[in-house]
Formats: structure tokens, sequence, C-alpha cells
């Protein structure tokens, strides 16, 4: 039977540490628990919030909701062939679990996103992407609850209307659909993507001149813990701004202005995407503590939490960074994380 608490403290459910109040809570973890707590909800006339491994959230505000925590286990191989393997896995499973499961099969697809933090029902919402890959490269289906209609819907890569980390329920659907699986669709003939960050160069460096997929995935590993510091001791959110695409235009005119601009190719002819961390790191906030929050030192792109910072602090914070990066180059910043 379905358990429901009150006025449960967040914060704790968060990897930056920064949280508030739910009205109500529930943890899920067989699919009929979702469906008792959506009659629940309906009775006592309550919104549903769905709060998966909270790593991509700041929560700035108590939530007169019902909360549900996202505890769905469970990855399968659906279908198979001498080429390729579908796999279907439950939205609570750690992503990185998933990559594992992957990776020790030696299939290939989403092995540059290992170690991207939050969970398997997250990586849709977002559109996660690391390493020149992104979700919707392997993306098949994703299997939702309506919490409004109270049915299950499939949807297709097309209908999720994937974009940079974007996606439609970051839009349209923000906050109606709790993701039950995620299936993908994986190479058993993988073509490694070795040309993107950092990677090459670590290669070179192991003398690895050939990696396989599990070297691959461990390299991956071994740079995102050189940049990004672990949750469990900084409190983080991963990467909080978007990488901003600018027009071709506008990025030759910074280019003669910053010669030493970085930047990589964007998703969309006539753009380039500029890496925040550069610009902010530019601005002259990386590693520099405003109170309890900063940007971490070894990558200007993480906003950490020092200990016991409030919302109200990161909100500021945020504002700051965006404002010194306008005034110097001109560009707007968007958050990655989801703001509540």
């Amino acid at each position: 039977m379905l358990k429901i608490e009150k006025q449960v403290d967040l914060t704790s459910y968060t990897s930056l540490k920064i949280g508030a109040k739910a009205a109500y809570f529930a943890v899920i973890s067989v699919e009929s628990d979702l469906f008792e707590a959506y009659q629940w909800a309906r009775a006592h006339k309550l919104s549903i919030f769905v709060l998966g491994g909270g790593s991509n959230m700041l929560i700035s505000k108590p939530l007169k909701a019902l909360v549900l925590k996202n505890e769905l286990k469970g990855i399968r191989v659906v279908k198979e062939t001498t080429a390729s393997a579908w796999v279907e896995s439950r939205s609570g499973e750690w992503w990185s679990t998933l990559v594992n499961f992957a990776v020790e099969r030696n299939w290939g697809g989403i092995e540059n996103l290992y170690y991207v933090p939050g969970t398997v029902g997250a990586a849709p919402v977002q559109n996660i992407g690391a390493y020149g890959v992104e979700l919707k490269d392997s993306f098949v289906s994703l299997r939702a609850y309506d919490l409004q209609a109270g049915k299950e819907k499939i949807f297709t890569a097309a209908e999720c209307k994937f974009a940079y980390r974007d996606s439609i329920f970051k839009g349209k659907y923000k906050g109606r659909y709790f993701i039950l699986s995620v299936t993908l669709k994986l190479s058993k003939r993988p073509k490694l993507k070795l040309d993107y960050g950092d990677i090459q160069t670590k290669l070179n460096e192991q003398g690895i001149k050939k990696p396989n997929i599990r070297q691959l995935a461990d390299i991956i590993r071994q740079i995102r813990d050189s940049k990004l510091p672990n949750p469990a001791q900084l409190a983080n959110a991963g990467s909080f701004f978007k990488n901003p695409e600018i027009s071709n235009n506008a990025f030759k005119k910074l280019q003669g202005k910053f010669p030493d601009i970085k930047f990589f190719p964007a998703s969309k002819k006539g753009l380039v995407k500029v890496p925040a961390g550069w610009l902010i790191e530019q601005t002259g906030f990386k590693g520099k503590h405003y109170g309890k929050v900063g940007m971490y030192e070894k990558q200007a792109l993480i906003l950490v939490n020092y200990g016991g910072a409030s919302s109200k602090q990161a909100l500021a914070h945020i504002a700051r960074v965006q404002k010194a990066v306008i005034k110097k180059f001109g560009i707007k910043i968007e958050p990655e994380v989801n703001i509540i």
C-alpha cells in the first residue's frame, strides 16, 4: 500500500542540497503505486510533482503538491538482431547503471554519456548530452503516464521534439507526464566517437590507440571526475548553464574582440556553440565564493553549494553571473538546471 507522508523536507533528495518542503511525499517503487497516487491526488485536488535523482534541479519554494520519488527499477532487452539491440529501462534506474549495462555487452551509442548524473526518466526530459553525443541519437520511444488524463501514452522520438538540452517535457508538457520507461536502440558494431573535448588527449596520455568501448567509458569517467565535484563531497547540480548558440556573424565579431574564444559546432547550420564555462571563467567567477555559493574552482560551469546555502542566495548568484556575461560578451546564458 502506498505510504504518503506530510511536510517532507526535500533538501536531502537534491544533489545541490537546496530544497524546501513538500506538502505530501510518496515513493513510487512499482507502477501500481503511481496509479494509487494519481487517484489520491485527484481526490485531494492536488497537483503531482515528479522527483527523480534530484541532480538537475534547484527547488526554490515549498511545493504545495504530492511529490513522487521515482524508484522504478529494472532493465531488459526487448529485441536483438545481429547488428542492434533494443533495451528498455525503467525510469527510476540511475542513468550510469544503464550505460554500464550497455558497455558490459559491448553495445554502443551511449558510452559518451557515462557518468551523466540523474535517472533514466530524466534523460529524455533534458535530452542529456556530453562529448558529442545526445540521448536522441539512440532514443526509440518512452512510456509515460498522463497525470491529467490518468492513462498511459507512448512517445516516439519525433513526438518528444528533442532539441539541445530540451524536449516537449520541458515546455508544452512540463509536469504533465510521469515517465515510466525508456527504450533505446544500441549498436552491436559500435563506432566510437573520440573527437570531442579531451577524449583524444586522454587516450594519447595513456597510450591507447584503438580503444574499446569500456576504455572509452572509463576515459569519460576520468575526465568528468577531474572536472566535476562529487555531489556527496561538494553539493552541486552538474553543468548549471546551457552552452549558448549564436549566429556565425555574431561569433566572428566576438572572435575579433576575443581571439582565444572557445567554440564547437552547433546543432543547426549558421550557428556556433560557445562554451558557457569559458564565458563565465572570463568574467572572473571561477573559484570565487559569494557567501555560501560560487562557481567551481575546476570548472566555472558548475554552481556549488559550500554548505547551507539558501535558494535566495543561489538565485542571486545565477542572476549575477548572467548579468556579467551579458555585459562582457552580449550573450545571455540560460540555466540548464530546472529551477522550480
